[in-house]
This record gives structure tokens, sequence and C-alpha cells, in this order.
């Protein structure tokens, strides 16, 4: 991220949900600045998914308000519209851990549906957009193969582009190398690394932490539901002060 860039993209305030009596975010607050990159780690459990999922909605938080570029797109405390919930998800994109690719449609029909039903873009306009977008991620030889003939990180990617041709403001990703063989992964990470230099505003909660040192800006660490530490991702990754944090890191690195 530039340090030119200061204007606030995306702003949760006590983002709280509960599932039943089990309270899995306590409060979340954060600004993401345009262009910037926060990767979101933690303990399996901690509310990771269920956070990111509550920022295009897919799951209602329970208190708490979302601002995107100083509009107030979602507020607990008012019943939002099913219009309003379009509006956001056309403008904060999301990558999931399982694709959710539509089986029967070609690498292109998938991105170019997204268009033509969320921005009412001609079947002509779509598909140009969508073959330049899946060149983009390096699928150019594979436009017209179907989901279940491309591998777990070519279907990743067709994700990733499909997020792309809606033109977000931010994008998302959940995971989004969980569900891939680890020696696919790396396309999908290189992939979203040159999103990242590319000044793309991205949120993704991994257990990558070497990507998340080498393309993320900052580093939210959440455990129990809340942020115990958030900072730059060389200090937060390399020196924390946290002691969960410091426990967490332990655990991945192996020494124990």
């Amino acid at each position: 991220m530039k340090d030119s860039d200061s204007q606030v993209v995306l702003s949760t305030r006590d983002i709280r949900k509960s599932f039943g009596n089990k309270e899995i975010l306590r409060g979340i607050d954060v600004d993401v600045k345009k262009g910037e990159h926060i990767a979101i780690i933690g303990p399996s459990g901690s509310g990771k998914s269920t956070f990111i999922r509550c920022l295009n909605l897919l799951e209602t938080p329970n208190t708490g308000t979302i601002t995107l570029n100083g509009e107030t797109v979602f507020d607990a405390s008012r019943k939002t519209s099913h219009q309003a919930v379009r509006n956001l998800r056309k403008r904060v994109g999301m990558v999931f851990q399982s694709f959710n690719l539509f089986s029967a449609h070609s690498a292109i029909e998938n991105v170019s549906l997204a268009q033509r039903l969320a921005l009412n873009r001609s079947k002509d306009e779509a598909a140009a957009r969508s073959e330049a977008l899946l060149e983009r991620v390096g699928l150019k030889d594979h436009l017209h193969k179907l989901p279940g003939q491309l591998s777990g990180g070519q279907q990743q990617r067709v994700a990733i582009a499909r997020s792309l041709a809606l033109d977000p403001e931010v994008i998302l990703f959940d995971e989004p190398t969980s569900a891939i063989d680890p020696e696919m992964r790396v396309e999908v990470l290189k992939v979203m690394k040159e999103l990242a230099e590319g000044g793309m505003t991205m949120m993704m909660v991994t257990h990558e932490i070497q990507f998340a040192k080498d393309a993320a800006d900052r580093v939210m660490f959440l455990a129990d539901g809340e942020v115990l530490e958030s900072g730059e991702s060389s200090q937060v990754l390399n020196d924390p002060s946290n002691e969960r944090l410091r426990r967490f890191m332990k655990a991945l690195s192996g020494a124990f």
C-alpha cells in the first residue's frame, strides 16, 4: 500500500455475532484503507471466517455497522433490504474456500454469468471481460473447460476472475488455499500476490504465514472472537507482543 493512499474504503464498528448462546465475534473494529492488504490469522474456531463472511452479509452481525467508502451499508439497528445486500455484494467481492463454481458451466461462462446477473452486461461484453480476466489469472487455454476438468488451483483462479469481473472495491478471501492440494497452492497465491501488487484492496483469512509476510501490509490476529493484536505484518509476525500470538506462532513453526 502506498503511503499516499489514506482513504478508508471499508470500516466496521462493534461487529458481534452469536450462534445460539455461543458468541463468536465480540466487537470487531477495523479500518481498511484503499490499496491495503490485510491478513487475518488465528487458531481454528477464533471467528476469522465468520468475521469475513459478515463483511458482505453472508452472515448477519447481531450488532455493529459496516461502512463502505463513507456510506453506511449495514447497521444492525435497522433492517437491511435484499436490494441493499445485493448492492453490497457487487462492491465487496468474495472468494471462498470451496470455489462455488457452477459445475455445468465452463470457466468463461462462470465468470460471465456473474456479470450478466449482477451488472446487466450484454453476453458479448461479459464474454470479452471474462476472457481478459481468465487470461490475467493464467487460464487462457482453459476458457471452455468445465470445473470438473480443472485442478483445484485452476478452479480457484476461475473464482478469483469471477470476483474481479464485478469490479469490486474490496475483495475478501476466506482461506482460499485450504481446499487445494499443497502443490497447487502456489499458483493461487501467485495470483493473489499479483493482485496485491496491482493495488487491489484485499482482506484474507489465511494459514499461509509466509504469504502473509510477503503480501500483507497488516496482520490481524483473532482469538476467541477478539482482535488480540494488529499491526504491520513484519512486526506482528516476527516480533509479536501478545502472548497468545507468540504461542500460536510457536505452534505453527513446530517448536514446542
